[in-house]
């Protein structure tokens, strides 16, 4: 088997109104048509890859379990949370890899910004 990457990350959300609002409207990702399925979701795109977010209202959320997104710019980055009041921690690396930004989702999934190294 040879794997080409991902094509896409699936997390629960408790409310889908609230994630699809932070999701598009806060990180900008890209909604697309999803089939009709049992249970309320929605797929995004996140440049190349997608993000599928399945509603949940009881799902217990590992906050540890992240996924993570590669940005052109991590200043850039904060800026843009900044200016959108997500509130983030952000570890300056001195060893050579790229600062990493931390933020959370309305659920408290877990999601790791960072630049190229």
């Amino acid at each position: 088997m040879r794997v080409r990457g991902i094509h896409h990350v699936n997390v629960n959300v408790h409310s889908l109104d609230d994630s699809l609002d932070f999701y598009v409207n806060k990180l900008g990702f890209q909604p697309f048509e999803r089939p009709e399925m049992k249970i309320r979701g929605g797929w995004l795109r996140m440049g190349a890859q997608e993000l599928h977010i399945m509603e949940a209202p009881g799902a217990t959320i590992d906050k540890k379990q992240h996924f993570a997104l590669l940005v052109d710019d991590v200043d850039e980055a904060a800026t843009h949370l900044e200016r959108n009041g997500i509130t983030f921690r952000r570890i300056h690396n001195d060893d050579g890899r790229s600062d990493q930004i931390f933020i959370h989702d309305p659920s408290g999934n877990r999601i790791e910004i960072q630049g190229p190294t």
